[in-house]
Parts: structure tokens; sequence; C-alpha cells
């Protein structure tokens, strides 16, 4: 293996790092709501900081990698990790979002069972590591057919949204935590929405293709 080569498979190491600690906030965040752990929801935000860590990390050696005039298909590499990365710390952000929210509905009487929240988690969480899978195996088909599934995330969010609203017209003390809810459920749609984008990414990265606006596939990216 040359030097190129071995900082190239750095490259990836460390995006993979960076997807692995992204995916352990998002449970973490959720995990925050449904028990009512301020503490737990707090460590998101501390965890955060190493999420931005590693996109500055990412930027890095891909500026340096860049500097080495690579071939076109480590160029599309260096091009996919710089927005894989970006993609991963806005999951950070969101699931910063969504602890701050849990620490808010944690001070007042739980509003509905959050049968949703989970299973919204679950399906963002399986698109983001199916996703990664496809950008490990260099497996485009795999990463294909993550991004009809964004199409789910967007349905259990609006039915949320919907849920949320008539509680909130049935009585006017619901209407923070709904409000809080409603934000979350939007934060797990968007995750969904950055996972669905590193499905493209890959795609780009082993065909060459930019298929973000192919009407066929699911639709653009967020």
């Amino acid at each position: 293996m040359s030097h190129f080569e071995q900082e190239v498979a750095e490259l990836k190491e460390t995006l993979l790092r960076m997807a692995a600690t992204a995916k352990g906030v998002i449970n973490k965040a959720v995990k925050a709501l449904i028990e009512r752990d301020d503490d737990l929801a707090r460590e998101v935000e501390e965890e955060d900081d190493a999420i931005d860590r590693f996109e500055i990390e990412v930027d890095e050696k891909s500026v340096l990698l860049l500097s080495k005039a690579p071939l076109a298909k480590d160029l599309r590499l260096i091009i996919v990790a710089l927005k894989t990365s970006h993609d991963l710390e806005r999951v950070g952000d969101e699931s910063v979002t969504i602890a701050r929210r849990a620490i808010q509905l944690s001070k007042e009487p739980q509003l509905k069972e959050y049968m949703d929240i989970p299973r919204m988690t679950t399906m963002a969480i399986d698109m983001l590591d199916d996703a990664l899978d496809a950008f490990v195996g260099a497996d485009a088909a795999k990463a294909k057919a993550i991004i009809p599934r964004d199409k789910e995330v967007d349905a259990l969010n609006k039915q949320m949204q919907r849920e949320l609203a008539g509680y909130m017209v049935e009585d006017a003390k619901n209407i923070t935590r709904c409000l809080h809810l409603m934000t979350i459920s939007k934060s797990l749609e968007r995750i969904a929405d950055h996972a669905k984008n590193i499905a493209e990414e890959v795609v780009f990265l082993y065909e060459g293709r930019d298929i973000r606006h192919a009407a066929n596939l699911g639709g653009g990216s967020q």
C-alpha cells in the first residue's frame, strides 16, 4: 500500500468513527426522552463536540489529499467524505435538538406514549447503517434502495404532526409539550434526510452519477 493509499484508508476510518459516534448520540438523545433522563440528555451535547472535531479532522485530511492531485476515483472519494462528514455533523446537531427538548419535556407530565418516536428513530438509524454499509462495501445498488425509504419516515413525521396538532386544539395546556414533540419528530425526519443524502453520495462515489434529482429514486436531497 502506497503512502497515499494509506492516507485514503485513514480518511475512511475517521469517517466511520464519526458515523459511529453520530449513531450513538441519536440513540442516547431518544433514550433520554423516553427515560426522562436529563443527565443522559446533557451527555449528547458533550458528544456532539466530538462529532464537530471529527468533521474538522475529515476536512483537514481531505484538503491534504486534494493537494496531492488524486486520480478521478480518489477525488470522488474525497468529495464524498467531505459531504458525508457534513451530513453526520448535522445528524449530531439534530440529536442535540432532541436532547434539549427532552430536558424540557421531563419537567412536565408525559403527554402520550412515545411509540412513534422510537419507530422513527429505528427507521432513520437503519437507513444510516445501510448507507454506511454501502459505502464500505462499494455497493451502489444497496445505496439506491435506501433512498425511497426516506418517504416512509416523512409520512410518519406528517402523521405525528397531525396528531399533535389535534392535541393542541383539544386543550391549550398541551401546546408547549406538543411543540417540543413536533420539533423532535422533525429532527428525526431530518436525520433520515441526511442518511438519504449519504446514500446518494455513495452512488456518486461508485457510479460517478449525481442522482440527487432523479424523480424515480424518490426525489432530491433535503
